[in-house]
């Protein structure tokens, strides 16, 4: 099997080595040459430096997966390659964007005769040790075309799912995302909380450990903040600065459109609106389990 990956970054090169170990060849673009030299050592991958030069080495019908951010570095790929591709191809959007845009793609391509599929895809940078939590909308038998890299990526085999028709994939990572929002900031709050009771002294690190093992509110988040904490207790390299890539704030748009009570999502998602400048352990502790799931927190460089 054969599928072309465009954007070749931290997790999009990182997926790419997962498919490769799974025995399918991968022909890579990114418009950074660099991240496609990156990853000419690895066995099965081609590194193409256009996109027409990836086309040209597949042969059709093709199967094309997008790792860019979203907004108008997807949009505009998505555009050349509903020109460039011919029917029976098959695209995957992976990146987090509106449910509703994906949804419009879907009917754009389809007119075209290609298959496309919105791919939610958890997991960050950890991912290529974990395995990828993968959401997908989209036609049954697109799917079905693709499930053998789907298996090359997930923790195992068969542990993605296909949500539903197009832009439930995007709309159920979407929420993903608004819950990881509220879980982050029940972590950051309550961890605050144990900081400012000064006269106990308490060692934030080892009660983080301590929660791991056999508490309910044990989680992968709260094992990245356990690691961190070992090295880096007052957070003095972080700065207190959260800023939201737009998934949340969809989420509780999409509550007030349904009537959902959602508080707890948009408390998070308001938290993140009030963290700039703002010198506070908690926002300072939301950046770092950011980071650690891939995001970018901000490096404080001098203390203030």
């Amino acid at each position: 099997m054969q599928i072309g990956m465009i954007g070749l970054g931290r997790m999009g090169g990182a997926m790419v080595q997962k498919i490769c170990a799974a025995d399918i060849h991968v022909v890579g673009f990114d418009a950074d040459a660099q991240s496609v030299d990156a990853l000419v050592n690895v066995a099965g991958f081609d590194g193409a430096y256009s996109l027409d030069s990836m086309l040209n080495a597949m042969p059709a019908p093709r199967v094309v997966w997008i790792m860019l951010p979203a907004g108008r570095d997807t949009h505009s790929i998505l555009e050349e390659l509903r020109f460039k591709l011919t029917p029976g191809d098959l695209v995957v959007n992976g990146a987090n964007q509106l449910y509703k845009t994906s949804v419009l793609e879907a009917e754009t391509f389809r007119e075209c005769g290609i298959s496309l599929i919105d791919a939610g895809v958890a997991g960050g940078v950890h991912g290529e040790a974990h395995g990828y939590c993968i959401m997908l909308g989209g036609e049954a038998v697109a799917v079905k075309r693709i499930e053998r890299v789907l298996n090359g990526l997930a923790p195992a085999a068969n542990q993605w799912l296909h949500c539903g028709p197009s832009g439930a994939g995007h709309y159920a990572k979407m929420i993903h995302n608004g819950i990881e929002y509220g879980l982050m900031q029940a972590y950051a709050e309550g961890f605050s909380l144990l900081s400012a009771k000064r006269e106990f002294d308490l060692d934030l690190a080892a009660i983080a450990e301590n929660w791991r093992h056999g508490s309910v509110v044990r989680s992968w988040l709260l094992d990245l903040t356990a690691d961190f904490l070992k090295r880096d207790r007052a957070l003095d390299g972080v700065a207190p600065v959260v800023p939201d890539s737009g998934e949340g704030r969809w989420a509780a748009q999409e509550a007030i459109e349904l009537s959902v009570p959602a508080p707890v999502l948009s408390a998070a998602l308001n938290s993140r609106f009030v963290s700039q400048g703002e010198d506070e352990y908690s926002a300072k502790l939301l950046a770092m389990m950011r980071k650690g799931f891939g995001g970018h927190a901000v490096v404080v460089t001098e203390n203030k």
